[in-house]
């Protein structure tokens, strides 16, 4: 990791720790589990894949970032789910409409389940201040890097490298 991007990597993960009692930002900590419905109609929780890296993706579908970074996430979980990457893809529901956030799924045919935040609970208890948001999150379940903002390929490679090296 580049001196500068960790500096940076660790000065925002500050500022948002100091923002509030805790939060999931906190590069090393441990991701707070949370339970959200699927577009599919069941639940899943962070819990649910203890052992296995995760790379958590918030997003909506009137962000015009997120959009532009949805192929590369897609193709990273292509690339790397024979290692048991899991992709949650959080949809900011409470900020709206259902329609929208399954033409986005569609349009992408996203591979991975996605989850909504109907009620900005997860949001709020990740300490999120805008979207896109990723958060990669290694095999103990603790977060080892975080992208505010629109994240690129090498970013996602960085990430991977974090959570996919002792998987």
């Amino acid at each position: 990791m580049r001196l500068g991007s960790q500096l940076f990597s660790i000065a925002f993960a500050t500022l948002l720790t100091a923002a509030g009692r805790f939060s999931a930002q906190t590069l090393g900590s441990p991701a707070p589990d949370f339970t959200l419905k699927t577009l599919a109609g069941g639940t899943a929780s962070l819990s649910d894949y203890t052992g296995r890296p995760v790379f958590i993706n918030f997003w909506a579908s009137w962000c015009k970032p997120c959009r532009g970074e949805m192929s590369d996430i897609i193709a990273a979980y292509d690339a790397h789910k024979d290692q048991h990457l899991q992709v949650l893809a959080i949809n900011l529901t409470d900020q709206e409409r259902m329609k929208d956030v399954r033409e986005f799924v569609e349009a992408f045919q996203m591979p991975f389940p996605v989850r909504l935040d109907e009620k900005g609970q997860v949001r709020k208890r990740y300490a999120l201040h805008g979207v896109p948001t990723s958060l990669f999150i290694d095999t103990q379940g603790r977060v080892r890097l975080v992208n505010p903002g629109p994240i690129t390929s090498e970013t996602i490679q960085r990430g991977l490298a974090e959570i996919l090296a002792a998987h």
